[in-house]
């Protein structure tokens, strides 16, 4: 008889019952950090074993609410990776301005940080009416906190650096105004934003974009996932759309989908077929 990990089965069984709970799939996520989460509200709440958690959040929607939020990824700023962005300015940008229109996709967008990032670069570029963005994540509260623009203030002098470093060309503090707690982003710069709910482990394409950027979520996902994510990414690309991931991420290129476009900044480009 095959000896059976415990643990590995009690996550198996909480994740098959979130997943028929509320429709969110994380049965393909990395096991390693869905675990770390899980094991952090064992703590939280003291519990003695995953079985128990599963349990409340079975009868306790609660606890379903406060597990999926542990599982979504919000760790971001402004300008992350500041030379990704001054790439995007300098290599992607002049090619987007041959366009009548833009649509950009960030996926998994989590609070907004990287979208306001984009909504500038596009402002300062002259293309900020002719470019929408779309800004979507799984996790509907921390689009309610995107969509309103505003950053704790203690942040703004790291953004600061980051918006300079990557090769900003105005004052960053003419893009919002500020109280002594928080930041608040020039209701302008969003305009063209669109902010709405996505799950990429279960929906499908709703358009094609000239440029995806999706930065330190597929690192989460195991690799089948990690395919089909791409996959849709692909579907979801104009002929020759522009494809951004993290500085921990990468894709295989012999499989035929993209081609690398700067490699070291993780810009890629969807292959004419």
């Amino acid at each position: 008889m095959p000896r059976i990990n415990k643990g590995e089965l009690e996550l198996e069984l909480l994740l098959l019952a979130i997943f028929r709970l509320s429709g969110y799939d994380f049965r393909q996520y990395m096991k390693s950090s869905i675990m770390r989460r899980v094991q952090n509200r064992l703590s939280l709440e003291r519990l003695p074993n995953i079985s128990s958690l599963t349990e409340k959040v079975i009868h306790d929607e609660t606890y379903l609410n406060k597990v999926l939020s542990d599982f979504s990824i919000n760790v971001t700023e402004m300008f992350r990776d500041p030379s990704f962005f001054k790439a995007f300015r300098h290599e992607i940008v002049p090619i987007l301005k041959k366009l009548p229109e833009i649509r950009i996709w960030h996926a998994g967008c989590s609070t907004g940080e990287e979208v306001y990032s984009t909504a500038i670069i596009m402002e300062e570029e002259g293309l900020g009416d002719r470019t929408k963005i779309y800004a979507t994540d799984m996790n509907e509260k921390v689009l309610s906190h995107a969509e309103q623009g505003i950053i704790p203030l203690q942040k703004m002098q790291t953004y600061t650096k980051n918006y300079m470093l990557a090769g900003g060309k105005r004052s960053f503090s003419e893009y919002y105004t500020a109280d002594c707690e928080s930041a608040y982003l020039n209701p302008n710069l969003l305009e063209n934003a669109v902010f709405a709910q996505h799950n990429l482990v279960t929906d499908c394409s709703f358009n094609e974009f000239h440029v995806i950027i999706c930065r330190n979520v597929l690192i989460y996902f195991n690799i089948d996932l990690q395919v089909r994510v791409l996959e849709l990414f692909n579907e979801s690309l104009t002929s020759d759309g522009f494809l951004g991931l993290g500085s921990k991420e990468s894709i295989r290129t012999e499989s035929g989908i993209f081609e690398d476009f700067n490699l070291k900044e993780k810009l890629f480009r969807k292959k004419r077929s």
